[in-house]
């Protein structure tokens, strides 16, 4: 099949996704498209707020999934994201066992099965029907160790379990894997994934989102408000503001009353930087003479 004959599923997709107010680029759908007809995870990587999260949310809209969550941190350990033993019921099960006439192997067994197994978010995603979207996400905050883990369920979307065995996908979820480069991903980890770069999005791109996100906002107000945060991401802050902090900008200026960018409503504007800025040294960057200046260019 030629590069012309999947064309019109890129776009398709493109279009169902904007259906589910989430717009995004011809190369991200393609890459999403790829994931979903391969099976493959999908690796995003790009600066905080740029919506890499949002990706598997909009996916489990579009397909009616339900949507499994693993929030990686630092010390995230296997126990956590896969699965435990629930310690006190099988304490419990012990003690009833004493009186038992079974032999202990029986015993054994009847204790580690999977009546006293918590499944935690990668188990639960496994052994889900139908096959959910499984989003693990900020997965540079974990370390080397707990990548290793991921690498059999991302490669067989099997997980081992020492008194269980092998327990294998029932459906394959569809996985997306989120990084805010603050580490380098190991490359086993990445040859496993497809991969996109998710970049703060272009003018009208992002215009696009402000009006399907709040379609209450006046056009020209909008686009007042989108030229304004570009002008900002050029400044040197410690934190540009992403698309999260472009929507929350949007929702605080309307609760304030702003119907439009100007030298009236500065006052107003500099009450509603807590909902765009989100360090110190940026607000205080922020000075009356620049947002006058910025809001007098917009």
């Amino acid at each position: 099949m030629t590069s012309t004959d999947r064309m019109p599923d890129v776009l398709a997709l493109q279009a169902k996704l904007a259906d589910h107010r989430f717009i995004v680029e011809r190369s991200f759908a393609a890459a999403l498209l790829l994931a979903m007809e391969m099976r493959r995870p999908l690796l995003l990587e790009g600066e905080a707020g740029v919506g890499k999260t949002e990706v598997a949310k909009a996916l489990a809209r579009l397909l009616d999934a339900p949507l499994i969550r693993l929030q990686c941190y630092e010390g995230l350990d296997a126990h956590a994201a896969l699965y435990e033993w629930n310690y006190v019921h099988q304490l419990l099960a012990i003690k009833l066992f004493e009186q038992d006439p079974r032999p202990l192997r029986d015993k054994e067994q009847d204790i580690f099965s999977e009546r006293y197994l918590l499944k935690r978010p990668l188990l639960e995603a496994i052994t889900a029907t139908p096959a959910p979207v499984l989003l693990i996400d900020e997965i540079d905050r974990t370390d080397e160790a707990f990548e290793a883990y991921l690498l059999e369920l991302l490669s067989d979307f099997q997980l081992s379990i020492p008194e269980l065995g092998v327990i294998r996908a029932t459906e394959r979820p569809y996985v997306i894997l989120t990084s805010n480069a603050t580490r380098e991903i190991s490359d086993a980890l990445r040859r496993r994934c497809l991969y996109q770069y998710v970049d703060y999005p272009s003018f009208q791109r992002e215009l696009m989102i402000v009006r399907t996100q709040v379609p209450e906002v006046p056009e020209a107000l909008a686009r007042q408000i989108v030229e304004f945060v570009h002008a900002v991401r050029e400044m040197a802050l410690r934190r540009k503001p992403g698309l999260a902090e472009t929507l929350d900008w949007v929702a605080a200026l309307l609760r304030l009353g702003v119907s439009a960018l100007d030298e009236g409503g500065v006052d107003r504007v500099m009450d509603s930087l807590a909902a765009l800025v989100k360090t110190r040294e940026d607000q205080a960057s922020l000075t009356r003479p620049v947002v006058e200046k910025l809001v007098a260019s917009c």
